[in-house]
Formats: C-alpha cells, sequence, structure tokens
C-alpha cells in the first residue's frame, strides 16, 4: 500500500503512529464511511497539570485526516467540508483534531476519534430550508380581539374614557 502521508510525515517521524490495533471503520453518515488506514495518529506530550506523567509519557493523540487524497469522501461532501471547516483544515488539505484531556493515550484516542466524528457530523449537516407561512384566519381574529381588549382596559384607566375626578 501507498503512503499518502508523505507532507505530515516530514513533520517528526519519532511521533507518527499509524493503526496498527484492530482495524475498524469509522461511521460517521450513513453515506459516509471512513476507513482506518485514511486517518493517521501523532502522540506527544501534554500539556497543563498531571504531575511526573506530563513530562515522560506521551498522552496527547493528534488525528490527521487528509481531506484531499480520501476516496471515501465524495466531492460535494469534500466541498461543504472545506467551507464548513476552512479554520481546522491546513493548506495541504489536512484535518487536525487533538485531545490532552485525559491521562492515558488510549483514553484520548477515544476521545479524539469521539470528536472527529462529531466535527465531521456538524459540518455535513444541512439545515433544511424554512417554507414560509401564513397565519390562519383564526388566529389573526384572535390576536386583534386580544389587542382590543387590552385597548379597552388601558382606556378605562384614562380620565376621559372612565373614573371622573
Amino acid at each position: 500500500m501507498r503512503n499518502r502521508w508523505t507532507q505530515c510525515d516530514l513533520l517528526d517521524k519519532s511521533r507518527v503512529y499509524y493503526t496498527t490495533h484492530e482495524t475498524m471503520p469509522i461511521v460517521v453518515l450513513p453515506n459516509l464511511t471512513i476507513p482506518d488506514e485514511d486517518l493517521k495518529f501523532e502522540t506527544g506530550t501534554a500539556s497543563g497539570p498531571g504531575g511526573q506523567n506530563v513530562n515522560k509519557v506521551e498522552t496527547r493523540v493528534t488525528l490527521l485526516f487528509d481531506l484531499e487524497h480520501s476516496a471515501s469522501v465524495t466531492a460535494s461532501q469534500r466541498a461543504r467540508l472545506h467551507e464548513q471547516l476552512s479554520t481546522r483544515i491546513s493548506k495541504d488539505g489536512i484535518l487536525r483534531v487533538v485531545s490532552q484531556k485525559e491521562r492515558s493515550q488510549s483514553g484520548n484516542r477515544r476521545l479524539v476519534v469521539e470528536r472527529f466524528i462529531e466535527i465531521l457530523r456538524e459540518a455535513l449537516f444541512v439545515e433544511r430550508k424554512r417554507r414560509p407561512t401564513r397565519a390562519t384566519r383564526g388566529s389573526v381574529r384572535r390576536r386583534l380581539e386580544q389587542k382590543k381588549q387590552r385597548s379597552d382596559i388601558k382606556k378605562g384607566r384614562s380620565r376621559r374614557y372612565g373614573r371622573d375626578a
């Protein structure tokens, strides 16, 4: 199998890990399934609290997805993802998702995959256009009656129509 990650691999080859455990495709939507081979995971040391664990163990996980060269994404999906995720996609067309919340690499790996699925689902979701409707004759009549009642109440408070002093 030919490696498609040539530009990313130039960064730091010691921290690049390909999926070697159980490979299962990721089902994002019924019409979009991403094979595990299209994802690349990098690990690094996380920042923040955690004591010696933070300095010694590479728990931060970065998921890299080459959107430009993935065969699982259709042209229309690719265009929509570029439009919606323009700030998250690099010039090379690589989507990067990072997780460092958990203290273990496996926990962060699970979280980063969940976040990746969530990001793609949100970006590919298309809201239905609102179909303009008219108010029913009854609702217009009720609204106008309530306005008339309210108007009468307020008129009754004035000296001219109600209480004479």
